[in-house]
């Protein structure tokens, strides 16, 4: 048996696939305790991990938008985006995230310590203390490397010279974004006795295995990837609080609407769904999820049910097409049940992700300001071509060779056996 600590923010779509792997480890036998936001605490115990709250780091009792720290919603520009990420989560609050993860090692040291990507100061306190370290980054792969797009605009992969140089300008910018954050974040590794970073992504560099939970043919099957890299596919659990479901009557095809697990001013993209699945000619489910109120959204339409929540691996055997702001974790349980896609991205990774469904023929994307006319018009274009499910079924079956051996629960158990093993005189 092995030890695993977690450091886990509650982070909406992250919180699923990584208490899906922390889940697994406790099925195999081994010791996993999480350091969560004390908002996730039912969820972190329904896998049957032990459950540590945070104290100094940023963390939350309730969800809802009052409660937010990465308000990435109101920024005006994508660079604003970027800057709230940054400063919020991943470098502003750092030294706090350092500090909870030292003192619960100094109190229990594990194995390994496996930290969910954004959070750099627990990554970093790992580092400090020599602790074997894991990150879980759980969408498409953060790093630069030859002929993948940039992480962010949600470019399809650069064809020519010209691509190559948008790739590179843009990399370039992103870089500098980022590395805003750098003196502060060097500054924290300073107080740990750590060198200083040439980059503030390059954190990620330092743990013994980044670890990405996605399909690699759905990524762009990059290489050149730094050597700490494994892609080792997705995870498709359902959250602990989804509730039971039955379909609304009728023969209709099923199109699924769900949006964002946490808040992030999905609310009026919510309501032109709702009033695009009128007259569409579907049965309709939308999932409001944890952070909006049901009876915000205005009276469904005959075949349709608002509801806070369903198990998408119920709602997926039956759907003929979702509408998502294409998180993650949402657009593989789609793919992985054969479902096409019709991306409405907001922001965060979801551009990117949505270019992926796009380059695997497996939905479309609009605007997610787009008129419920421009939507209906796109329900009905997944629906009614079967190209779209083809193209979503040959994504299922790659996805199925994913799941068929679980990789992230391998890595980690190589990764505490490695921990433990004895010196070689």
């Amino acid at each position: 048996m092995s030890n695993f600590l977690f450091a886990l923010p509650d982070g909406a779509g992250v919180v699923p696939p990584i208490l899906s792997v922390a889940g697994a480890l406790v099925r195999a036998g081994h010791d996993v305790r999480a350091l969560a936001d004390p908002v996730l605490e039912p969820e972190v115990r329904a896998v049957g991990v032990r459950y540590v709250p945070w104290t100094r780091a940023p963390h939350r009792f309730v969800r809802g938008e009052a409660t937010e720290f990465l308000r990435d919603w109101e920024a005006r520009t994508p660079a604003g985006s970027f800057a709230c990420l940054r400063d919020e989560i991943m470098v502003g609050p750092a030294a706090r995230f350092a500090d909870d993860v030292l003192e619960e090692l100094a109190r229990e040291r594990p194995d390994v310590v496996v930290a969910e990507a954004v959070l750099l100061g627990a990554q970093l306190a790992a580092e400090a203390a020599g602790v074997p370290l894991a990150v879980l980054h759980t969408t498409v792969m953060p790093f630069p490397a030859p002929g993948h797009p940039p992480l962010g605009p949600g470019f399809q992969p650069a064809k020519g010279r010209t691509g190559r140089v948008r790739d590179a300008v843009v990399a370039r910018l992103g870089a500098r974004l980022w590395d805003k954050g750098l003196p502060a974040l060097n500054a924290v590794r300073a107080e740990h006795g750590l060198a200083p970073l040439r980059a503030a992504l390059d954190q990620l560099l330092q743990a013994d295995r980044v670890l990405v939970l996605t399909n690699a043919a759905f990524d762009f099957s990059p290489h050149g990837l730094p050597p700490n890299l494994r892609y080792t596919g997705p995870r498709i659990d359902d959250p602990a609080w989804a509730q039971p479901w039955e379909p609304p009557p009728g023969d209709a095809p099923l199109v699924l609407v769900s949006l964002s697990s946490g808040y992030q001013g999905q609310l009026p993209v919510l309501r032109r769904a709702v009033a695009a699945l009128d007259g569409a000619g579907v049965r309709g489910v939308v999932t409001t999820g944890p952070s909006i109120d049901p009876a915000l959204l205005p009276a469904a339409p005959a075949g349709v049910q608002v509801v806070a929540s369903a198990p998408h691996r119920a709602v997926f055997g039956q759907a003929a097409a979702i509408v998502s702001h294409c998180g993650h974790g949402t657009v593989m349980k789609a793919l992985a049940h054969g479902v096409p896609v019709v991306c409405l991205p907001m922001g965060r990774d979801q551009l990117d992700v949505a270019a992926r469904v796009e380059a695997a023929g497996a939905g479309v994307r609009l605007r997610p300001g787009s008129s419920p006319r421009a939507l209906r018009t796109a329900i009905r274009r997944v629906v009614g071509d079967p190209a779209y499910g083809r193209a979503a079924r040959r994504m299922a079956d790659l996805i199925a060779a994913d799941l068929a051996e679980d990789r992230a629960r391998a890595e980690l158990e190589a990764l505490a056996a490695g921990s433990r093993a004895p010196a070689v005189a």
